[in-house]
């Protein structure tokens, strides 16, 4: 990176930040734009040292246990006799939709789930069509309630907090895991993944199953009440997958996953086109992560996606440094035309947009949450890893 835009990264930090001198990981790209980062004697952060530990125990890469053939004979065998043995969450994305063709290969047969929360592209829409029909693979989509939903993201807005995406994230679950139930699933096969998602700094977001979060801001600032978003509490969560048996399972994990190369297959081969970013397939996710997160909080989520795929190899480390010193947004003109786009659908004015701009950042933990639970119980963590493994 040159000293030039070192100088221009410096210049948009805090105070607090422009006081530990600016620093890069040498390994991947993780910086001190981050408060909580920590670097060896060599210059390495330890997201990406932590990564590559991860990768070697949770990954099929490093852990042979994880066999991806074991993983669908026991799916198979849990819904034999059932409609679906397998429930997916699609969104469009690439490894959702490269999820939805693993486990059609591998002869599962799965129920797709869509949340439509009013903010997909086009492009999301025909991906996810286009995609599930050559696929033959069925389909529930659940729209929220518009009015009630933007209503519980307006009230995000105003609390100031850095996850604004914990109301889609928590009805995407809820939605997920209701369908599990309805349908008497024991698996929720995802597109999560290390490889891709592994480094995410903790100060950049917010634990998307604390319901008590959510409606605490909502009693704060919402105005309507929450008679249809779909939710799920901690308790509902645990019963379901101790009693019920339904386990969370990152089947990408069980593979050597490339996204890049996963594009390129699934363009070839399914049709899919890509969307320029990462969970872009949102109007509200490209807005947020490429325009809000960047002036407000001084979040470039990409950095922690070329981070992971720097670490992992499917990606040049100059190659994500020059991205990063450009802008999130695909094009100026696109910018422009999300924000009128979301200030014409969220009902808000631009003198009302820029006054919740300029407010200061609060933290998650400036309201009631569950926290506690998250960061408080290694044994409970390590619990609900080995579930998620389904181990």
């Amino acid at each position: 990176m040159s000293t030039s835009t070192l100088t221009e990264t410096a210049a948009l930090l805090p105070a607090a930040e422009i006081e530990r001198s600016y620093q890069v990981c040498r390994r991947c790209v993780m910086d001190t734009t981050d408060p909580d980062i920590r670097f060896d004697a060599a210059g390495t952060c330890h997201y990406c040292t932590d990564w590559l530990k991860r990768v070697e125990r949770e990954t099929a890469a490093g852990n042979p246990a994880l066999s991806l053939s074991r993983l669908v004979e026991r799916i198979s065998r849990a819904g034999s006799g059932r409609d679906y043995d397998c429930v997916i969450g699609v969104s469009g994305g690439v490894d959702s939709t490269y999820t939805a063709w693993v486990v059609k290969k591998h002869g599962l047969r799965p129920l797709a789930v869509h949340l439509d929360n009013g903010w997909n592209s086009e492009l999301a829409v025909d991906n996810i069509r286009g995609v599930l029909e050559k696929l033959k693979i069925d389909l529930h989509t659940h729209v929220v309630d518009w009015e009630e939903f933007r209503d519980l993201q307006r009230s995000f807005f105003r609390a100031s907090v850095v996850n604004i995406e914990i109301p889609t994230d928590h009805a995407i679950n809820a939605v997920l895991h209701h369908a599990a139930v309805k349908h008497k699933v024991k698996y929720i096969v995802t597109g999560g993944n290390i490889r891709c998602e592994g480094i995410y700094p903790r100060s950049w977001g917010w634990y998307n199953l604390d319901l008590r979060h959510l409606r605490a801001v909502h009693r704060r600032y919402g105005a309507r009440r929450l008679k249809t978003l779909p939710q799920i509490s901690l308790l509902q969560f645990g019963f379901n997958t101790v009693v019920r048996g339904i386990k969370t399972v990152p089947i990408l994990n069980y593979l050597d996953y490339s996204k890049p190369a996963a594009m390129q297959f699934l363009e070839k081969e399914l049709g899919w086109r890509p969307y320029g970013g990462k969970h872009y397939e949102s109007i509200f996710t490209r807005f947020f992560q490429g325009h809000i997160q960047p002036r407000k909080f001084r979040v470039d989520k990409r950095r922690g996606h070329f981070a992971s795929l720097v670490a992992g190899g499917d990606l040049d480390r100059q190659e994500a440094l020059n991205e990063l010193a450009g802008s999130p947004y695909p094009d100026p003109q696109m910018e422009a035309d999300d924000l009128e786009f979301f200030l014409k659908k969220m009902a808000i004015t631009q003198e009302e947009f820029d006054e919740w701009m300029k407010a200061p950042p609060q933290p998650h933990t400036a309201y009631l949450n569950n926290g506690w639970f998250f960061e408080r119980a290694p044994a409970l963590k390590r619990w609900a890893r080995r579930i998620a493994l389904g181990n």
